[in-house]
């Protein structure tokens, strides 16, 4: 029979993305591994693999098309045995699946384009699972093969607790369900009274702003799906969390000092040296450092619990055509700060590229932006969430100072700290930057 080839979720709240190309064209014979096509999502491009064996009898959604929804049908399979042609009359429609659950199980997975060397060889976790539906109407992520298995025996992957990577359920979950004669799918139907989300309320109508302006003075410039999603998560961000702001000043006169040494000590391979540590580099272990000393600050606000990280997890803002994305520097207290600047200068430059997979962007525990080379003196960030913190760095410059009773120059940064005030009130949130300043103005403590 006809196997429908559907749209992958890329991550976990991916709900439409564009098909940017299509790699094969119809009459191709393609095997499980091989590259289809590529999909672009708001922040990344990533490449299609083919799940299953057989022949491209049609193609659905051709390439180019924008806002392709999560489990609409986008290109047919030919079974081995069976005609192309049988096969295109045989297939389902070209209709997005509902958004609780996907009517098939979806037949491709994902991989990032042009995965470095240096990456691991594993599937980004979020573009090779698909959302499932519970009875409570929460999703739950699977594997391709785990969904086959779990539909074949007639058991519900949402009932299943997973093993996998962010408790996605498995091929082993499956079978040590069906072996254990639990997870079948329950008879009775989800109630349909439970109230749908809020929808976040609209700026002005294009017709209210319009109306201002001579026709002449002005042209339309499309959002595209990058733009849209900062807008949301910030609407979100300024709507549901009260945010609170701390501002310190950090004398940077130790700090560059102590970079200077640690550049010009730098090894040379083919005369180039091996790393080049920034200042936000600096600010970037320094922050992880606090967060390691002030646990209490280093977590995640739910209206159930307060999540406590282990590791500081630090993203960094960094500025693509579009909009902005934060690539994240895992348990960067644990790194040194040439693994940190090495790593950064990777992840910047895959961020504009637009290459990054979607666990290098998603999740973290903090974020920092900085605005110091564009010469901005201080500023205040939006959290992002889940995170509960966010540094905002201004530029180092001279400024007079008092030491000593007396009055001298030193090289002051101003950094201002937004938080979830859920999560972190006045006093931690002075802790933390206390703790941070402490490392910023004795920078030695950063190297034991």
């Amino acid at each position: 029979m006809p196997i429908n080839i559907t749209m992958p979720a890329l991550s976990p709240t991916m709900e439409e993305g564009n098909l940017a190309k299509w790699l094969v064209k119809e009459g191709d014979k393609i095997g499980p591994g091989d590259v289809i096509a590529e999909i672009e999502t708001d922040k990344a491009t990533m490449e299609v693999e083919a799940v299953d064996e057989g022949t491209v009898a049609k193609i659905v959604v051709p390439g180019g098309t924008e806002g392709v929804k999560v489990n609409a049908l986008i290109a047919i399979l030919a079974g081995e045995g069976e005609s192309v042609e049988d096969a295109a009359k045989g297939g389902g429609d070209a209709a997005p699946a509902p958004a609780t659950a996907p009517a098939e199980a979806p037949k491709v997975e994902a991989a990032p384009v042009a995965e470095p060397a240096a990456a691991s060889a594993a599937a980004p976790i979020a573009a090779t699972q698909a959302p499932a539906a519970s009875s409570s109407g929460e999703r739950t992520f699977s594997s391709p093969l785990a969904r086959r298995i779990a539909k074949d025996a007639g058991v519900d992957v949402a009932l299943i607790s997973g093993s996998g990577p962010h408790g996605r359920v498995v091929k082993k979950d499956v079978e040590a369900a069906i072996a254990a004669g639990t997870g079948k799918a329950a008879t009775a139907a989800a109630p349909a009274s439970a109230a749908a989300p809020a929808a976040a309320p609209k700026g002005m109508s294009e017709e209210a702003v319009l109306k201002n302006f001579a026709e002449d003075s002005y042209e339309l410039v499309k959002h595209d799906g990058m733009r849209k999603t900062i807008a949301r998560r910030l609407q979100e961000s300024k709507q549901t969390i009260p945010h609170f702001y701390v501002t310190v000043d950090c004398e940077l006169d130790a700090l560059l000092a102590l970079r200077a040494q640690i550049n010009k000590a730098a090894p040379l391979k083919d005369d180039k040296p091996l790393y080049k540590v920034s200042v936000n580099d600096m600010v970037i272990k320094a922050l992880a450092l606090a967060l390691r000393d002030v646990p209490n600050a280093n977590v995640s606000w739910t209206d159930e619990n307060m999540v406590m990280h282990k590791h500081s997890d630090v993203g960094v803002a960094v500025s693509i055509p579009g909009g902005l994305i934060t690539p994240i520097i895992r348990s960067a207290e644990e790194k040194t700060l040439s693994a940190i600047s090495n790593e950064m200068k990777d992840l910047g430059k895959r961020a504009k590229e637009r290459k990054l997979k979607p666990e290098e962007y998603q999740g973290g525990t903090t974020a920092v932006s900085n605005m110091g080379m564009m010469g901005v003196k201080d500023f205040a960030a939006v959290v992002n969430p889940p995170h509960a913190t966010i540094l905002a760095v201004g530029a180092g410059e001279q400024r007079p100072v008092v030491k000593n009773g007396e009055l001298a120059v030193a090289t002051v940064m101003s950094v201002t700290l937004s938080t979830d005030h859920r999560a972190v009130d006045g006093a931690l949130g002075a802790e933390l930057l206390a703790a941070f300043k402490g490392y910023i103005e004795s920078p030695m403590g950063m190297l034991v």
